[in-house]
């Protein structure tokens, strides 16, 4: 088990926040170490975000609270009321994740109501508190780098992708291993959908930054795009073609044309961090595709219908092919803008 960035910011913050919480002589430091917990984002612009949407919501909240005080007294009913108000508003300005904290405020709040308004806005600073110390850690300790963070991911997805493509035809690898690498390929392709939603909200400030950030979101939709047409040519084989009658006569072409494409992605991935040479060629041939296409025709018009799984399988290796080479000219067009 590795301990992530985000686990070791979460422990910071929360022991920042009890050590500002004693400078500053707050009576518990509970309620700052709670809101630096709810703080901690994946990036430094979600974390901006979500101080600005807590603060909004934990401002009105204790507006509530206090109000509720005011009217109704201390009462369990008063209190659990002002909580479904609470969240009735979040959820109408769309600030469902700023209910947690929210409803902390709310309650510690209205628990203090004894202690008169003083003890209110000191609890209420207590949480600016915790938002606080959570922010400054993500910001200076190990700072979120969405772009480096997502090409990690999209490398391991096809290091995974690769092996299983490349055992695939051949049948090599024991079913049940096959079957857990093909289940950690697919939570890993989910991964990467979440860390570039990440990336995508990541954002430039200088024009140019922002051209050249939209254009880098490009590539990186045609690498997921590219990763998953691999999983589904993955699928399709495993449905399709150890069905059809007669697929061994294939199962050499086949595999190397697998091969020939996984080669392609990953110098595709190379090109991408400008690590292949400049003249350097690196599309599979085209004329080795059409030729396998034509066998293929000839292959199935002789009758037998359970053949025409094997056009599933070619179907599918070629729009894989298909996303490599427009993953590939997208590159080429984004790097001689750059240049």
């Amino acid at each position: 088990m590795t301990i992530g960035a985000r686990v070791l910011k979460t422990g910071m913050a929360v022991a920042l926040a009890i050590y500002i919480s004693g400078l500053l002589g707050f009576p518990s430091p509970l309620i700052a170490a709670v809101a630096s917990i709810f703080t901690i984002q994946p990036s430094i612009y979600r974390s901006w975000q979500q101080i600005s949407d807590q603060l909004q919501t934990n401002v009105l909240g204790a507006i509530v609270a206090l109000a509720a005080l005011r009217l109704f007294g201390h009462t369990p009913i008063a209190v659990g009321l002002v909580c479904i108000l609470v969240i009735l508003i979040s959820i109408r300005f769309k600030m469902e994740s700023t209910i947690g904290l929210t409803l902390v405020t709310v309650v510690a709040i209205m628990e203090a109501h004894d202690a008169g308004y003083d003890a209110a806005l000191s609890r209420f600073l207590m949480v600016l508190t915790g938002m606080g110390a959570a922010f400054l850690v993500n910001v200076v300790i190990f700072p979120p780098r969405p772009r480096k963070q997502f090409s990690e991911q999209v490398h391991h997805a096809f290091d995974q992708l690769s092996l299983l493509l490349r055992t695939a035809i051949s049948n090599e690898m024991k079913e049940q291993v096959f079957n857990a690498e093909k289940e950690r390929l697919h939570g890993t392709l989910r991964k990467l959908d979440e860390r570039f939603s990440v990336f995508e909200e990541e954002r430039a400030i200088r024009a140019v930054s922002k051209a050249a950030r939209a254009r880098q979101l490009l590539v990186s939709k045609g690498m997921i795009k590219a990763l998953q047409k691999g999983s589904d040519l993955l699928e399709i084989v495993e449905e399709h073609y150890f069905a059809a009658p007669g697929a061994g006569e294939w199962a050499h072409q086949f595999d190397r044309h697998i091969e020939e494409l996984t080669k392609y992605h990953e110098h595709i991935l190379l090109k991408s961090e400008g690590k292949m040479k400049a003249n350097a060629h690196i599309e599979p041939e085209e004329e080795r595709e059409a030729k396998l296409a034509a066998q293929l025709t000839v292959y199935l018009g002789e009758a037998d219908e359970d053949r025409k799984r094997l056009v599933f399988v070619a179907s599918a290796m070629f729009e894989y092919a298909y996303h490599l080479r427009r993953l590939e000219k997208l590159i080429d067009q984004v790097q001689q803008r750059d240049s």
